[in-house]
């Protein structure tokens, strides 16, 4: 009872800032817009009822999901510049404060996704606990890593159309596809940048354990195949997800520049070009999703 009182007590000292921190609140937003770019592109008419239900228990999920992440990693952001200010490391909030309030955003984010349908709650559950379970131990025994938290990462872009449709088929299954393919060049140019913050903290983040040739290689070879799939729907293989001539073109367009930064990074192998690409890749992705959402209502 007592500790009860003490997570209670410190909940109403909770401030934006350190809510914020705690759940990413710009990633998170990130994501939820993913989330609803793939409604929009599942449906006719629009149900904002649907649309609220599935922004509010979206961003819940990922929230939760990362406050899990720093809640297992809180000793291990104090190792790195770019974590030691967060709320755990500097014991602003207390480690079960952060955890209740992880159980307590994943319980919202489930019960309101099934309110949509039970598919898009199992789909986000899934999510959560390969993020927080497997993803977040992992990171400190082998860049197989990445490879498992593309899976959770992927699931967003295709919730949407689960969340409009209560189905998994060929056309979410390709939104899941592009996402999971695009974030190996995005986080393995993170990496990169932040090659020796990782290192000392013991996390295994690049396919090759340094910043070299060979991670380059895999980021320019990730790269390739995530505007291979995300032309796609231009071939009309895709049941009901397709892309017009001409939003295939501005695709395309999106997707040389995407992998002109992948390629820039391979030949000057600098932080530099890797920052250049980690903006390149976010530019990307929510440039195509524009682009599919636009072209189904304006082009379509």
């Amino acid at each position: 009872m007592r500790q009860n009182n003490i997570i209670l007590l410190s909940l109403t000292g909770f401030n934006f800032n350190d809510f914020s921190e705690l759940t990413k609140f710009r990633l998170s937003i990130t994501v939820v817009i993913s989330s609803l770019a793939g409604y929009f592109l599942a449906v006719e008419s629009v149900n904002y009822l649907t649309l609220l239900l599935l922004s509010i228990g979206g961003y819940a999920m990922v929230g939760a999901s990362n406050v899990f992440n720093q809640v297992f990693e809180k000793d291990l952001d104090k190792l790195m510049e770019r974590t030691k200010n967060r709320p755990l490391p500097q014991n602003r909030i207390p480690p079960n404060t952060a955890l209740f309030l992880g159980v307590f955003l994943t319980l919202i984010g489930v019960s309101t996704l099934y309110f949509i349908n039970i598919k898009t709650a199992f789909f986000a559950s899934i999510s959560i606990f390969l993020y927080a379970c497997l993803y977040t131990p992992l990171k400190q025994k082998t860049p197989l890593s990445v490879f498992v938290g593309a899976f959770p990462g992927a699931i967003p872009f295709m919730l949407g159309w689960v969340a409009a449709t209560n189905e998994f088929g060929i056309e979410p299954g390709v939104l899941f596809m592009i996402q999971f393919f695009w974030q190996f060049p995005h986080f393995w140019a993170i990496g990169w940048v932040m090659h020796s913050q990782y290192e000392n903290a013991g996390f295994k983040m690049l396919p090759s354990g340094k910043p070299d040739q060979t991670t380059a290689f895999q980021i320019v070879f990730y790269s390739f195949w995530t505007v291979l799939i995300s032309l796609l729907p231009a071939f009309h293989y895709t049941g009901k997800l397709y892309l017009t001539w001409q939003a295939a073109l501005f695709v395309g367009v999106f997707g040389i520049f995407f992998l002109y930064a992948g390629i820039r990074l391979m030949s000057n192998k600098t932080d530099d070009a890797a920052r250049f690409l980690i903006r390149a890749s976010i530019l990307y992705i929510t440039g195509i999703q524009l682009i599919y959402v636009l072209d189904k209502f304006i082009m379509q």
